[in-house]
């Protein structure tokens, strides 16, 4: 059977004597902090986002409307994820 594109070549194209990257630390977690104590932030930045996008939609109209409150929507899926992680952690009650 004929194909009509070649295989791609045998050999890594990337090379590997290049130095190892080196995040950056401008904006910097510091790794001792727990799990928990990393949700709890990430829930309130996206309550806080959820909050912001929410006030934004309601001075637009027409489809930019929709498509923000569909931005506040999956920020607000994302907020009940986390905090259903919070809640397998430490159970309420």
């Amino acid at each position: 059977m004929f194909k009509a594109t070649p295989n791609p070549p045998d050999t890594d194209p990337v090379p590997h004597d290049l130095p190892p990257r080196k995040p950056s630390t401008i904006f910097f977690i510091d790794p001792k902090v727990d799990n928990e104590t990393l949700l709890a932030h990430a829930c309130e930045s996206l309550a806080s986002a959820s909050v912001m996008a929410s006030d934004f939609a309601a001075r637009m109209e027409g489809t930019h409307r929709n498509t923000l409150l569909g931005i506040q929507q999956n920020i607000m899926l994302g907020e009940l994820a986390v905090n259903r992680v919070l809640d397998n952690l430490d159970p309420p009650g």
